[in-house]
């Protein structure tokens, strides 16, 4: 079941970030279709950055993911 979630929520953060230059967490999360908790952030991120499908930087003290 947390598998599913996970690409669930890789879904949602890749389809958020899908024709930008990238965002901020807080960025994704306003912006997501769906209200999202941190524990679901990061396991959809986690899952992204496992399959190589986005880049993470820290920027002003935020997280900032952009898609490769």
């Amino acid at each position: 079941m947390l598998k599913e979630k996970a690409g669930e929520m890789a879904g949602i953060i890749w389809n958020t970030l899908n024709g930008t230059d990238g965002l901020t967490q807080k960025q994704i999360k306003k912006n997501a279709s769906s209200k999202m908790l941190d524990k679901d952030f990061y396991l959809g991120l986690g899952w992204l950055l496992r399959e190589d499908k986005v880049t993470v930087a820290e920027k002003n003290g935020e997280l900032f993911v952009t898609l490769k």
